[in-house]
């Protein structure tokens, strides 16, 4: 039976025992109280007359009106007669009040009518103790009925409240446990209720779920939401912010770090366009330009943002996840991760480096420079005259001073550069002359090894925007570099000449050249290529790229092992 189909039966056999529980008190009580009714309206009436009568009979011969209330309640008496016997009385009443109207000086008639008012009255009590005793018999009765039935009715109720209950909890609860199981994974959980309603249907459709769910424990695709669900809570346990777009560029996951130093919720991140984003969140906007291809910084600068309540550093690096569809060989972009380092630990420790280079160069200037004040005295002869053994220590500590005097010079310039405090003096100037004070500040090292150097420069050119001083310290180092890695007797061809409203500055010497597994390393600070010869610290490049750089110009170098190498420098144009 349907649990519909119970409630109903149940609750309508409940209603129902109301109902005739209902009646069978109102009936019962409506007989009472007809049997109280007629006591009253019929016999207590009656009493009533006799009782005006009588005394109307003891003042009928002192008062005229007694005769008209005496015929009045005569009246009332012979239209209220209800029981046996009561008719005869009452016209042997009336026949005597006549009597006595006609002869009022009879002094037999009104101890006939007081016979005939007693006999009425004994007659109509003897009626109401009559009546009186089957109302009570009747209230008995009523009282058994209301009772039996209402026993009836706390029955039935009672067993109702003991089964319909059970009927519908026990099944809820086999359910309830039974999916508990289900989410505790024992996919093996079946509910078995054997009876037509409609928790039996639903148990039909549990077991069709857990069987479901089952196959799909068992599958491939279970394992694979498992290693989705896996990898989701790798990414969000990562202490390094991480986010992940699409290949329409909607952000598909952000663990709770990058969602820290977005400021955003994850519903107002996850989900959502980064293109959008980007117009409203300055740090989206950081995070994408490379995305976007309007990223204009050089190089691989650490981004400075706010988090950790400091202002903290980070490197980026985006990763584009491709997927070479099956049957193709191209491969497709589905995915790219932003993945942010955080590196405040290590800027703060460069800083330090920085400054404590910084210092340490500033110091050694001032002895370097004693050191060379003294051998110039040494050399004078005014001192004394040298020996030639004397004459060559002197000779070695003057160029490992002056070694160190660069070296030092070089250092400061570092700091210069990774403290971001670079000064230029960026103004029109002539490339050919800051190129021919550079020749003349390598002229004497060039002629040590009869090294040539050839000009090559265009007969008009523009006048270029740069920090002279700086400009002419790069080409320095170029040429000076030049030399030291060409060989003797050879030829370094310096070239000048306009191309797309810039001017490009070419050294280009005959030495060895660079391998190609360092071409790309020069630049680097420190780097120096192995098994050249130890001189300086591998800083020049490093330092001539951020010059130029920061004059808005470029550096590069074309080399072939063996062949030699040719730096270019690449300034802007004053038009």
């Amino acid at each position: 039976m349907k649990i519909k189909s119970k409630l109903i039966l149940g609750l309508g056999a409940l209603f129902s025992l109301i109902i005739f529980l209902s009646i069978l008190g109102i009936l019962k009580i409506n007989s009472l109280s007809k049997a109280t009714e007629n006591i009253l309206v019929d016999n207590y009436r009656t009493l009533e007359y006799a009782r005006d009568m009588l005394k109307a009979l003891d003042k009928i011969h002192a008062d005229e009106k007694a005769i008209d209330i005496f015929k009045d309640n005569l009246t009332k008496q012979q239209n209220n007669i209800t029981e046996i016997g009561e008719t005869e009385l009452t016209d042997s009443l009336a026949a005597h009040f006549i009597k006595l109207i006609q002869n009022q000086s009879d002094t037999l008639a009104p101890f006939e009518i007081r016979n005939d008012l007693n006999r009425i009255v004994h007659l109509n009590m003897a009626a109401i103790q009559e009546k009186s005793a089957i109302a009570q018999k009747k209230a008995k009765n009523a009282v058994l009925w209301i009772g039996v039935t209402a026993i009836f009715c706390f029955i039935i109720s009672f067993i109702l409240l003991l089964r319909l209950p059970g009927n519908i909890a026990n099944p809820i609860r086999e359910l309830t446990e039974s999916t508990r199981q289900i989410a505790a994974k024992n996919y093996s959980q079946r509910v078995q209720l054997e009876k037509h309603n409609e928790f039996s249907e639903l148990a039909k459709s549990f077991n069709s779920m857990a069987e479901k769910l089952e196959e799909y424990n068992n599958s491939n695709l279970a394992r694979m939401m498992m290693a989705i669900k896996r990898m989701d809570a790798l990414i969000e346990k990562m202490n390094e912010p991480v986010i992940g777009l699409d290949e329409n560029r909607i952000i598909i996951f952000a663990n709770d770090e990058a969602r820290k130093i977005t400021g955003l919720e994850k519903g107002h991140l996850v989900g959502k366009n980064a293109d959008e984003l980007a117009v409203t969140n300055d740090l989206m906007r950081e995070l994408l330009q490379e995305l976007f291809g309007a990223s204009q910084k050089k190089g691989k600068e650490p981004l400075k943002i706010f988090a950790d309540g400091k202002e903290s550093y980070f490197e980026k690096e985006i990763l584009n996840i491709t997927l070479e569809p099956q049957g193709t060989q191209d491969k497709k972009l589905i995915s790219q991760v932003i993945l942010l380092r955080n590196v405040t630990s290590y800027k703060e420790l460069d800083f330090a480096k920085t400054n404590f280079i910084a210092t340490v160069s500033h110091e050694f200037k001032t002895p370097i420079s004693s050191i060379k004040m003294s051998l110039q005295l040494l050399e004078k002869n005014q001192i004394g005259p040298l020996n030639n053994e004397q004459k060559n220590l002197i000779t070695s500590i003057k160029d490992d001073a002056d070694r160190l005097l660069n070296i030092t010079g070089e250092l400061l310039n570092m700091t210069q550069v990774e403290s971001g405090k670079i000064q230029l003096s960026i103004i029109p100037a002539n490339a050919k002359d800051i190129l021919n004070y550079a020749i003349k500040a390598t002229k004497m090292q060039a002629e040590q090894k009869k090294i040539s150097l050839e000009i090559d420069c265009s007969p008009e050119l523009p006048r270029v925007l740069v920090d002279s001083e700086k400009t002419a310290w790069v080409l320095t180092n170029l040429i000076s570099n030049a030399i030291r890695y060409s060989y003797d007797n050879s030829t370094i061809h310096l070239t000048i000449k306009e191309q797309n409203k810039k001017v490009l500055i070419s050294v280009k010497d005959t030495g060895q050249g660079i391998a190609p597994q360092y071409k790309d390393k020069i630049f680097n600070r420190y780097f120096r290529i192995p098994g050249t010869k130890k001189e300086g610290v591998g800083l020049g490049l490093s330092i001539s790229k951020e010059f130029i750089e920061a004059q808005g110009g470029q550096i590069t170098v074309e080399s072939e092992f063996g062949s030699g190498s040719s730096f270019t420098v690449m300034l802007n144009s004053f038009a």
